[in-house]
């Protein structure tokens, strides 16, 4: 495959989250693609269990200062960086300290969602987009895992389009069953409300299966990494003519991710 500039965006990452089959992904597809030659970037949320002491966190100064927009209120970005050397990779972390500045990810001490995950959520989408542009980096991949960036390719297909950053950029998203029960708090109907999304009746009602079924609808091919995915997100997927493909082969062999990436183009 050509070099190409990909952006992989995922709220797990192996080492910085507990191991699962998506905090995995999250580290080796990146890995692979580095390995071959490609220019990654990484970006996950600076959730409070991340021991940044350990993990050598870092702000980015110049990145930093951003203010984005979340329901008519201007909140603070502040953007660090890690090595995973092993990897040879950056991660970029997206920090707030109203949203992520807690002990817990998404549950507090008592097991409980928190009342603002829906706020967190499109603060960590709308952030990768205003960091990228920062960075003055235009990717040609974008790829997309976990729950928490579901509202990012809608974002990205209605009000970046023409954006010279976005506009030639090919989506994937890999899903892989995770989710969480019930619904995200009316702070995410609220902003994308506030935001002017078009055609986005999943989510107002956000649960996990319709934040999938919004986002897939706004991808070039959705992955299958496991047998478990709810047939509604397929559904979505195949309604709207997206490609479903199996992922899980890019475990077994990540050299099939090359030729994977390359066929978006074709």
């Amino acid at each position: 495959m050509a070099k190409k500039r990909i952006l992989y965006v995922s709220h797990e990452i192996k080492p910085y989250f507990p191991e699962s089959d998506l905090a995995n992904a999250g580290l080796m597809f990146p890995k692979k693609m580095n390995s071959k030659g490609n220019e990654i970037r990484v970006f996950m949320p600076r959730f409070g269990s991340i021991n940044e002491r350990r993990h050598q966190l870092h702000e980015v100064i110049r990145l930093s200062g951003i203010n984005v927009v979340i329901n008519d209120l201007d909140q603070p970005l502040i953007i660090k960086v890690a090595s995973i050397p092993a990897a040879r990779i950056q991660v970029y972390f997206i920090d707030n300290e109203d949203y992520f500045k807690r002990k817990g990810t998404w549950v507090d001490k008592e097991n409980k969602f928190y009342k603002d995950n829906g706020e967190r959520t499109l603060f960590f989408c709308k952030s990768v987009i205003e960091t990228i542009k920062k960075l003055g980096w235009k990717p040609d991949i974008i790829h997309f895992m976990g729950w928490m960036s579901t509202a990012m390719p809608a974002y990205l297909r209605q009000f970046n389009a023409d954006d010279p950053y976005f506009n030639d950029a090919k989506l994937v998203y890999s899903l892989f069953g995770d989710g969480f029960d019930g619904e995200l708090d009316s702070g995410f109907t609220n902003g994308i409300n506030f935001d002017g999304l078009e055609n986005m009746q999943e989510f107002n009602t956000p649960s996990a299966d319709n934040l999938y079924s919004g986002a897939v609808k706004h991808v070039d091919a959705v992955l299958t990494m496991n047998d478990d995915i709810p047939e509604v997100q397929l559904g979505a997927a195949a309604s709207a003519g997206i490609p479903i493909i199996d992922g899980k082969k890019f475990i077994e062999n990540p050299a099939e991710l090359d030729s994977f990436y390359e066929s978006l183009f074709e």
